[in-house]
């Protein structure tokens, strides 16, 4: 029978069954203040993968923070098989300033892997990638929409082997959507390192909600079973399987004005569907937003005032008859439990 070892992460050593947080350092703000990239790792009694989960790689997109924070005060991490690494912000300079950005206005997310020479968002990537992504099996990152947009839940998962497409359907989001990797992203540099990625997005930046922490909490348990993590216990079931759809694609705006929208995320819709308008703020014209096919509307745009050629519907092209298995999904999701605040999973 095999036994577990030690782990080790940023120069500290971990023995089988001990939880504890390590700050990797960052760097050193102007005026002084240390900045750090803190990792919560519980280090199972017993032996098998390492999975981490990362969020706020964009600072703004705060609904990974929460679910990372529902995820670490699972039960089910108390009889944890191998070693779980948690990353609650990996971002933290935009999620002090409410921004997406670094403060030289990098985008994090398309620097991957990384320099230890290079810019500030590189050598936070190289450290993200040789002190976490390196020591893990596999990895979850947490996102939301960009600013003024939201999205539906879903799984975003590029063409992969087939226990990444296995796990992406444990996960248990109403939707998977297979997206291309892109150059400089966190799936694409840990891809080349041999650490597949499952990319969860929900809701809206800067703000929660509730179906989107509960669906990524229990989604990360759920892989975690799936990989021999933890056990059955406590876990909610999906009866309905992910709707998988192989693309998606971005209504724009035909014209500016004012944008009332008359579908939300999550509706399915069918080719000719109104979706929206848009209209001069005098009344006098309008533009009407129709679907070109049927799908299900994975994000929006939430900011009624637009220009002409803005995102304003993300429509994933699906099977025949999308509303009744969107039904069959949302009653689902509907039926897990609401834990009380000292329960939370």
């Amino acid at each position: 029978m095999m036994t577990q070892t030690a782990f080790e992460i940023g120069g500290v050593t971990l023995a089988p069954g001990e939880r504890r947080r390590v700050e990797l350092p960052v760097s050193v703000l102007s005026d002084h203040t240390p900045v750090t990239l803190s990792v919560q790792v519980i280090h199972g009694k017993r032996p098998g993968p390492v999975l981490f989960v990362s969020a706020a790689v964009h600072g703004d997109e705060v609904i990974g923070v929460e679910i990372a924070r529902r995820l670490l005060r699972a039960p089910q991490l108390r009889s944890l098989a191998g070693t779980l690494m948690v990353v609650p912000i990996v971002n933290s300079f935009g999620f002090l300033n409410n921004s997406r950005y670094m403060p030289d206005r990098r985008d994090l997310n398309r620097v991957f892997p990384g320099s230890p020479t290079g810019s500030l968002a590189a050598r936070l990537a190289h450290l993200f990638m040789s002190e976490v992504v390196a020591r893990a099996d596999f990895g979850i990152d947490l996102h939301s929409a960009a600013i003024h947009r939201t999205n539906m839940p879903q799984i975003r998962v590029s063409a992969s082997n087939e226990t990444t497409l296995e796990r992406a359907e444990a996960f248990g989001a109403p939707i998977i959507v297979r997206a291309k990797l892109r150059d400089g992203s966190l799936r694409a540099a840990a891809r080349e390192v041999g650490c597949d990625i499952l990319l969860y997005e929900a809701g809206e930046a800067l703000r929660f909600d509730e179906l989107s922490a509960r669906v990524g909490s229990s989604g990360i348990l759920r892989v975690m079973h799936q990989m021999g993590m933890i056990g059955t216990k406590g876990l909610p079931k999906r009866r309905a399987a992910p709707i998988q759809a192989s693309s998606s694609s971005w209504l724009r705006a035909p014209a500016g004005g004012l944008l009332r929208c008359f579908k939300e995320v999550g509706e399915g819709v069918e080719e000719g569907t109104l979706l929206a308008a848009v209209a001069d703020p005098f009344g006098e014209q309008e533009h009407e937003i129709i679907a070109p096919a049927p799908g299900i509307i994975l994000g929006r745009a939430m900011m009624p005032v637009i220009n002409e050629g803005d995102a304003c519907y993300h429509i994933a092209a699906t099977p025949i008859d999308p509303q009744k298995r969107m039904e069959r999904l949302a009653a689902d999701l509907e039926a897990d439990p609401m834990f009380d605040e000292d329960e939370i999973l």
